[in-house]
């Protein structure tokens, strides 16, 4: 047994405090469910670890053993009572057994947070179960996917630079597929939760999926009642837009901070006149709700294509940058954003954080990017859309839009110091 007489008074308080708060906290929501283990069990179970890793480790496992015969005689009772088995409860006690244990040690971050999540499990199991009974296959092959290649794939890669001249990095290559897949998955996710609102919502939110794929969802609806939806039409694929310049932006700050710095007053002001533009019409409210056809944005297919398109960009941009200096990088750009922005500001990104870009030129190429997938929109509203008035106001409004975020760059770039 430990020495008791060199316990030191307040910090076992503490301990034991902790201990209490957190079995409370956890207990509060089984007590609400009207479950046999409620708040007072709860908050025996974390003293009880907490007292028994104090006393040493051998009555640390002692607590534990006794924590777990008394969920097999709650598991007997409810069973006998036809109640069947209360897993959830069961586990969540036990878990709940462990964090005592930690708090024993002198743990206060990692049991409290453990707390709060057990806490947020239980009390969301409606919303969890909701979730998972509307998941379809194509989504949960796409998380597993997800899963797989940061989990599996990217520790098997080879780490550094290869290839003759240095030009491939498999590994952070591969983070920004990763990065891009999780960033579109999340994206996909609240479309799929809040983007049946109407065109407002569902333009914005779509568009950091797919602005293009919104273009044409939104072309095909305005065509079905040109003079009531052209206003709508307009100011949800301005939102899209505005949502895939923001994606950009924050993609570019994750890869290059610098990047993203030298590039803030064009972002901004860019997507600053989005929504000042879109909001100018924001007096017409479509009819009920829009569904975008926007499948799940992550797949295997998806991700290869992804990859490939990237390595391409990359390798095509530090070549454009060393063959024909800051111009070949930008056209690289230009062409890049025509089949996807989000490769092209990768690739700036990525190139700007290993040193073979200054962070303005990256910066710049991004933006660059950005305005050429705003532009690749243009044609499918008109072809699809039948309605020269829809393509003629967005066709200035991506104009103003552009000058704008072009001079927004280049003031950036010589106005803003860019850290080292």
């Amino acid at each position: 047994m430990a020495d008791t007489a060199v316990w030191p008074y307040l910090p076992i308080l503490q301990r034991l405090a902790l201990a209490l708060a957190l079995g409370l906290f956890i207990g509060l929501e089984r007590e609400r469910r009207g479950k046999e283990a409620g708040i007072r069990t709860f908050a025996f179970a974390t003293l009880l670890g907490t007292v028994g890793m104090l006393l040493g480790e051998s009555f640390a496992l002692l607590a534990l053993g006794l924590i777990g015969v008394l969920v097999v005689l709650m598991a007997v009772a409810t069973l006998t009572a036809g109640l069947g088995l209360e897993l959830t409860t069961s586990i969540a006690l036990l878990f709940t057994g462990f964090i005592g244990v930690l708090v024993g040690q002198g743990h206060t971050i990692t049991p409290t947070a453990l707390a709060v999540v057990t806490a947020g499990l239980l009390a969301w199991k409606q919303a969890l179960n909701t979730f998972t009974v509307h998941l379809t296959e194509e989504e949960l092959r796409s998380a597993i996917l997800l899963a797989v290649l940061a989990l599996v794939i990217y520790p098997a890669l080879p780490t550094g630079t290869i290839g003759p001249y240095d030009l491939l990095n498999p590994r952070a290559a591969w983070i920004t597929v990763i990065l891009i897949a999780a960033i579109g998955f999340g994206n996909y996710i609240l479309l799929k939760l809040y983007g049946t609102r109407g065109l407002a919502v569902a333009g914005f939110l779509g568009g950091l999926v797919n602005s293009t794929v919104v273009a044409t969802e939104l072309a095909n609806r305005h065509r079905e009642a040109p003079a009531r939806l052209r206003k709508a039409t307009y100011q949800g694929v301005l939102l899209a837009g505005a949502a895939m310049l923001l994606r950009n932006g924050v993609l570019l700050a994750v890869l290059s901070p610098a990047a993203a710095v030298a590039t803030l007053p064009a972002f901004l002001v860019m997507i600053g006149a989005s929504f000042v533009l879109a909001w100018t019409h924001r007096d017409e409210q479509p009819d009920g709700e829009v569904n975008l056809a926007l499948r799940s944005p992550f797949s295997i297919s998806s991700a290869l294509k992804f990859g490939v398109l990237f390595l391409v960009l990359e390798i095509a941009g530090d070549l454009g940058q060393r063959g024909l200096g800051q111009s070949g990088f930008y056209v690289v750009s230009i062409v890049g954003g025509l089949v996807s922005s989000a490769s092209s500001v990768a690739s700036a990104g990525l190139l700007a954080s290993h040193g073979t870009l200054l962070p303005q030129v990256a910066g710049i190429g991004a933006v660059l990017a950005s305005l050429a997938s705003a532009f690749v929109d243009l044609p499918v509203i008109a072809r699809l859309g039948r309605d020269p008035c829809l393509t003629r106001r967005l066709a200035l409004a991506v104009a103003l839009i552009s000058l704008l975020g072009v001079a927004g760059a280049l003031a950036g770039a010589w106005l803003i110091p860019v850290p080292s």
